[in-house]
């Protein structure tokens, strides 16, 4: 069953699934494609397969910076449309994928009939605030090697070690110079972590991305296990 690939959907009790699945379409979703945009209503839900939906956040300058990253370890836009509300940010798919879909109201609909469903989204909510709560903090306080090394963590465990991406939307992501990214990148080829050429990055050594970067990769992984009581092998 491909909705199976999304690991929330996959958590899902046999029964329960069959009385969503009806209501679910695949659909393949390009890079850059936006998905939501600032106060815009929500009226569909992601469970990516394969992927990276980005959650930015725009400034009044003209900047903006990367909050938080979904893949098939998640979804996007159930609680807003639990609640009937609008995204508070703008939503572009950042790594070409399929995913899951469904309409709002129904997974209105579903979520007040399935207790268990809706308890899976509950969960997954207060992953994605953590999520977003750490990298506040990253953001605030660690370097930018240590910052792009766990972005690219992140990255290889949703969308694996080719990634498809130029420095100038690194840098946009991760709230930066491209300047700083281009110095960054440079020292992660001369140390022999990554390679890249014309907006193709392929990490090499994984190992030592992991040694660069800060805890927070880490932390994340932590507050995943913790909340759904899973280990990695599970997911």
């Amino acid at each position: 069953m491909p909705h199976r690939k999304n690991f929330l959907l996959n958590r899902l009790e046999p029964t329960i699934l069959a009385q969503i699945e009806p209501h679910l379409t695949t659909v393949e979703i390009r890079h850059q494609e936006v998905l939501a945009e600032t106060h815009q209503r929500i009226e569909k839900v992601y469970f990516p397969h394969s992927g990276i939906i980005s959650c930015v956040v725009e400034l009044v300058g003209g900047g903006a910076i990367e909050t938080g990253m979904i893949g098939n370890d998640g979804e996007f836009g159930a609680s807003q449309a639990l609640d009937d509300k609008v995204s508070l940010n703008h939503v572009v798919m950042q790594v070409t994928g399929k995913a899951s879909v469904i309409s709002s109201d129904r997974i209105r609909v579903a979520a007040n009939e399935l207790p268990a469903f809706r308890g899976l989204l509950v969960k997954y909510e207060q992953f994605f605030v953590s999520q977003v709560q750490q990298t506040a903090a990253c953001n605030a306080v660690h370097s930018i090697q240590a910052r792009t090394c766990k972005w690219l963590l992140r990255m290889h465990e949703l969308a694996g070690p080719d990634l498809e991406l130029t420095q100038e939307f690194l840098a946009q992501m991760m709230g930066v110079r491209r300047t700083s990214v281009t110095e960054v990148a440079g020292d992660l080829q001369k140390s022999g972590m990554m390679t890249y050429r014309r907006g193709r990055i392929h990490i090499v050594d994984l190992e030592q991305v992991r040694a660069w970067g800060c805890e927070c990769d880490s932390d994340i992984r932590s507050h995943y296990r913790r909340i759904f009581q899973s280990n990695e092998s599970a997911r």
